[in-house]
C-alpha cells in the first residue's frame, strides 16, 4: 500500500497484480479532517485514521508501505561541487558540512538523503533533503503501530513530478491546503521554490521530513522560459488560473494529469508514486 498525508486527511491506494506489477485505482479517504502538522504532535485522530485504513495486519510479518509526507515537512537544497568524493561516508560528511549553517536544526543528527547529478564542466550537483529523525519518526509511528513498515518515505510534490513530462523544461505549481510549491523540471535537474511565508517541496529516495522553508535556485543555464506550466490543486479555480497564467506568462498551461484519477491537492503525490510503479515494472 501507499499513503499520502495532507491537511485534509490520508489518501491511500494499493498496487497489485501478476508479479506485483499491477496498479489499482487510488482510493481516497479524506473524512478524518485532521491537520497533519497538528496531528503529528500528539492527537489520537491521526493514529485512528491510520488504523482505519490499515485494516487487519499480521503482527508476525510487517507489510512494507510507501509514505508520502506533506511538502512543508521537508528541507531541500541543491549543492554544487567542483569535485565530489566517491566514498559514501565522505559524501555525507561533506554535505552535512555545507548545510551546517543553512538549516534550522542539527545536521549531524538529521536524516539525510541525496541524489548526485552530473553538471557542466565536470562539476557535480547534489540534490539533498534533510530532516530531524524525530520528525520522520512521528509521521512513521502510527503506521508502525498498525503493523506496517514505511520502506520508502518521500514528499508529495517530488512524488507528483512522476506525472510531469520528461522532455523539455516544465514547471509544476501545486497547492495543498495553505502551501504553494513550485517545481521546475528540466533535462539536467529539478529546482523547487516556495513563496515568502509558505513552505515548499522536498525530495527523498528513502527519507524525508522537517518543517522548513525552501528556496532552491539553479536549474537550466540562463533560466530559459518553460515549455509548459502544469497546475495541480487549484480545484474550481483551475480554468481561471490557466487563463491568467497563459495570458500573463505567455506559456502553455494545463492541469497536471494522471491515467488513474485527477491529481488534486491531497492525492497528487500518491498518484505520482503509483505512476512510478507502473513505469518501473
Amino acid at each position: 500500500m501507499a499513503f499520502e498525508i495532507s491537511e485534509a486527511g490520508i489518501a491511500a491506494a494499493a498496487h497489485r497484480g501478476q508479479g506485483g506489477t499491477g496498479v489499482s485505482a487510488a482510493q481516497e479517504r479524506h473524512a478524518f479532517g485532521f491537520a497533519a502538522e497538528r496531528e503529528r504532535r500528539g492527537s489520537g485522530r491521526f493514529s485512528a485514521a491510520v488504523r482505519a485504513l490499515a485494516g487487519t495486519q499480521s503482527a508476525r510479518k510487517r507489510k512494507d508501505v510507501a509514505l508520502i509526507l506533506p511538502d512543508f515537512s521537508a528541507r531541500i537544497s541543491v549543492l554544487d561541487f567542483d569535485s565530489f568524493p566517491s566514498d559514501a561516508r565522505e559524501q555525507a560528511s561533506l554535505i552535512r558540512f555545507r548545510l551546517k549553517r543553512s538549516v534550522p536544526f542539527d545536521v549531524e543528527s538529521a536524516a539525510l538523503s541525496y541524489w548526485v547529478q552530473p553538471a557542466a564542466d565536470k562539476k557535480v550537483d547534489v540534490v539533498v533533503v534533510m530532516a530531524p529523525l524525530e520528525i520522520v519518526a512521528r509521521y512513521e509511528a502510527p503506521f508502525r503501530a498498525a503493523g506496517m513498515n514505511p520502506g520508502l518515505v518521500t514528499t508529495s510534490s517530488i512524488a507528483a513530478l512522476e506525472l510531469a513530462e520528461e522532455s523539455g523544461l516544465s514547471v509544476m505549481t501545486k497547492i495543498s491546503g495553505r502551501v504553494l510549491t513550485v517545481l521546475v523540471r528540466g533535462q539536467r535537474r529539478s529546482q523547487a521554490d516556495a513563496l515568502p511565508g509558505v513552505a515548499g517541496g522536498g525530495t527523498g529516495r528513502r527519507r524525508g521530513g522537517a518543517g522548513a522553508h525552501v528556496c532552491v535556485r539553479g536549474g537550466q543555464p540562463g533560466r530559459a522560459a518553460p515549455d509548459k506550466l502544469m497546475l495541480c490543486g487549484f480545484g474550481a479555480r483551475t480554468d481561471e488560473a490557466e487563463r491568467r497564467f497563459q495570458e500573463e506568462l505567455g506559456v502553455t498551461t494545463e492541469p497536471l494529469r494522471s491515467p488513474l484519477a485527477a491529481p488534486g491537492e491531497n492525492n497528487a503525490g500518491l498518484l505520482g508514486y503509483l505512476r512510478s510503479i507502473a513505469r518501473n515494472n
